[in-house]
This record gives structure tokens, sequence and C-alpha cells, in this order.
């Protein structure tokens, strides 16, 4: 069995259903698309041309005005709240003052950034690696998945804040505690899609590929894991925002650095403008690690219905 052909059916095997629901939608009007596809003749292999810089340009701020303009109605509301002092400043300062904390203060900012910035990143690889392991285990061995799964969901219920302080008593006050919490708290969302997504490859896909003399690791490489991908990515959507939250709950519990500490400290003066700057950069941490890992998503996957333009996500 050739390399190419067990591509091709991995990759058809994960956009058979999106082609099915969208014949079904279409219905008759798809005759005249698919006449228009095979007129434009073998050349071009009957795919639509490439976007330009251009398209691409428009494309991407016909995507950011909307996020733009709801950013934009925010911020005003709550200057003219904070300006008007509808509630008091100490409480809630005006962007201008957060801005200016910020910038004055952007040296220490940037710094505490950093830490919280690092044991984001390796806390969310970390718990990555270890749920992708564990959701192929759990998928290929019915022993494993009967023993791992109430293992992985009983510590996935325990309140992570609840087991802080055990892990600094064990680990000490340095990244360790903050990197385990990290760990624990992305890891049950890898694990989840993965294993879902690794379950969803059509058992007719996986009995030609047996039939045709494909092993079990040649069949994992080029159906199982590309079949699984975009469920694997949304999970890692959703895992590294936790990733955030669990470096900073370890930071609350003890540290000497890091933006967690720096919320603690602006909470415990009374610091309202350093504690929105240090809110804006926890939020801008998570924003950003998320967009990489969907830039990740349409470099693994461009051929997923989801990542192509023009597909309809419903049936009106």
């Amino acid at each position: 069995m050739t390399e190419n052909s067990l591509d091709t059916a991995g990759r058809q095997a994960a956009t058979d259903q999106a082609g099915a629901a969208r014949t079904a939608t279409s219905g008759p009007a798809r005759a005249g698309t698919a006449s228009s596809t095979l007129e434009r003749g073998p050349h071009d292999g009957g795919r639509p041309p490439r976007p330009t810089l251009g398209r691409r340009a428009v494309a991407l701020a016909d995507s950011l005005w909307r996020p733009a303009l709801v950013l934009a109605v925010f911020f005003a509301a709550w200057w003219f709240v904070a300006a008007r002092e509808y509630v008091p400043n100490y409480l809630v300062p005006t962007p201008g003052q957060v801005w200016q904390t910020m910038t004055s203060q952007w040296s220490e900012l940037a710094r505490h950034t950093l830490v919280t910035l690092y044991e984001t990143v390796l806390g969310f690889v970390l718990a990555a690696a270890l749920g992708l392991i564990t959701a192929v285990a759990i998928a290929y061995s019915r022993t494993l998945d009967k023993a791992l799964y109430p293992i992985v969901l009983f510590a996935q219920v325990i309140p992570k804040i609840a087991i802080a302080p055990l892990l600094v008593v064990w680990f000490g006050l340095g990244l360790t505690p903050k990197i385990i919490l990290a760990v624990l708290i992305a890891f049950f969302p890898v694990v989840i899609s993965g294993v879902a997504g690794l379950r969803s490859t059509d058992p007719e896909l996986l009995d030609l590929a047996a039939t045709m003399g494909a092993g079990p690791w040649r069949t994992f490489r080029k159906i199982r894991f590309p079949n699984a991908l975009p469920h694997l990515m949304a999970g890692l959507k959703v895992a590294v925002t936790l990733a955030v939250v669990g470096a900073v709950v370890g930071e609350f519990v003890g540290a000497s650095e890091g933006l967690g500490y720096v919320l603690l400290l602006a909470n415990g003066n009374l610091d309202a403008p350093l504690l929105f700057a240090d809110l804006i950069l926890m939020s801008a941490i998570g924003i950003v690690l998320f967009v990489l890992v969907e830039i990740a998503e349409a470099l693994l996957i461009p051929w997923h219905a989801s990542r192509r333009a023009g597909v309809s996500l419903t049936t009106s």
C-alpha cells in the first residue's frame, strides 16, 4: 500500500461527512457548480484559483472589523462610566489611568508577563503531549480505557485551587507547582478531544487499510491521526486558554513573580489601575496563544471543511 493512497484515504474519510452535508443542503443547484468545475479542464485539476494578497487582506479585514467594533463599544462604555464616576475610580479606573500604569511600570510588568508566559507554554506543551499519549492508549485498548478514563475524570473534577497548596509544600515556591497546575487543568480537554477524534474514523476505511497491507503504525499515521486532527485541534484551543488559568492559580498560592503575584499585590494595595493592567496582560497571553494554535490548525488541516472558504455551516 503506497503512502499517497493512505494519505488520500485519510483525508477523504475526514471530508466525506462535510461533503455529504453540503450536497444534501444544496440539492440540484450543485449541478451547475459541478459542470463549471469540469469545464475548467485538467490543467488546474478543477480547483478554484488561490486567493490573491488583496483578497486575503479584504478577508482579514472582514473578519476583524466586528470584534474591533465590539471592543470599541466596550472601551467607550468603560471610559464613560469611569469618567463620570458612576463607579468610584478606586474601583473602576479610566482607560487612561490603566494605560499610564502600564507605560510607567512596563519593565516590571513585562518581566512578570514573561514568567507567566513561560509557565503557560511549558504546561500546555506537556499537557498536549501527555494528553495525546493518554488518548491513544484509551482509544486503542479497551483495558486501558476502563482503567484510565475514570482516573482522568476523577483528576479533572478535583478543584485545582484545593491541591495548589499541597503542590507548593511538595515542590516549593519555584516554577514547578505552577507548571504542574497548568498541565492538570489543560490535560483533560486534550484527552477528551483526542479520544473522540481517534474513535471517529470510519471502520470500513480501517478494514480497507488492513486488507491493503497497512500495519497499525502506518494506519495510525496516515488515517487515524489525520482524521482525529480536527477534534484534537479544538481540544488544544480550549487547553491553551486553560493553561493560563493554571499558571495564574499556582502564582496565587505561592510565588514571588508572575502576573498572579502582581494581581495579589494590586488587590492588597487597592491599586485598581495596576489590577486592570494585569488582567489585560493575562487576557493578551491567552488570546495570542489561542491565535497561534488557530494558525497551526490552518496549516495542519487546510483540507478540512471548517478551514475552507465558502463552506456553509448551517442548513439555512
